[in-house]
């Protein structure tokens, strides 16, 4: 009896410092994603506030993921490191800039700013609701990674024909299937680190970081089209 007692305790007390780890790693990263807005509505601000110029077309796309890129792979890289936080709230700060052309064109219209607090308020819900699923749910998602990876590659493929097109129904389309791609790519990010999939904060928080980005662009961009009031 005694062995099978102590082995048991032994089991109990890894599996509690597993979970340990865990919720270390997952309110870690709710931290840094909380503090990430900070530059992200910082780099914001100064593009629309001085009007910054930004590269459009092929060329602008190529410096921008060029830039993006870079960026991912000092913080993988880094990730280990105070560096690699600093990385990260760099590449957030950029990733405000490049909300530029988006947010003025949207301030152009006359409920542009409440459109803004709209999309949001949206990423937000959605962000609660599927990190929430992603938590308390014992079905398990990892299988969905291939299949969102291989969606990222279309939503790609697509918005660059659409660069070339200018086509405003497949925007729309881009838009919407990047909502829900990126809204089940938090189900499979978040319950990655639940799982011990993830054990890297920083890592953690760039992947969310980018799925709440895009569906905040995706979705204000929707919005623009379906609600955006020029008078």
């Amino acid at each position: 009896m005694f062995p099978n007692t102590q082995t048991q305790r032994t089991v109990d007390l890894t599996k509690g410092g597993q979970v340990a780890t865990r919720n270390k790693v997952l309110r870690n990263t709710y931290w840094l994603l909380a503090l990430s807005m900070i530059p992200t509505v910082l780099g914001a601000f100064i593009g629309v506030s001085m009007e910054l110029p930004m590269l459009g077309g092929g060329m602008g796309f190529i410096i921008f993921l060029a830039i993006a890129f870079g960026f991912m792979f000092g913080i993988q890289k880094f990730k280990d490191s105070g560096v690699g936080v600093a990385l990260l709230l760099g590449f957030t700060f950029f990733m405000g800039l490049m909300l530029t052309p988006l947010l003025r064109h949207t301030l152009g219209f006359a409920n542009g700013g409440t459109l803004i607090m709209t999309a949001f308020g949206g990423t937000a819900c959605v962000f609660a609701v599927m990190a929430s699923i992603a938590t308390t749910t014992k079905r398990d998602f990892s299988g969905m990674g291939s299949w969102l990876f291989a969606g990222v590659i279309v939503l790609i493929l697509a918005a660059v024909a659409n660069i070339f097109l200018q086509m405003s129904a497949l925007s729309i389309v881009i838009s919407m299937l990047a909502i829900g791609i990126f809204s089940a790519f938090i189900l499979y990010d978040v319950q990655r680190i639940v799982n011990g999939g993830e054990t890297n904060y920083i890592t953690a928080t760039l992947a969310i970081y980018l799925d709440v980005y895009n569906i905040f662009t995706s979705l204000l961009h929707l919005l623009g089209i379906a609600g955006g009031d020029r008078e």
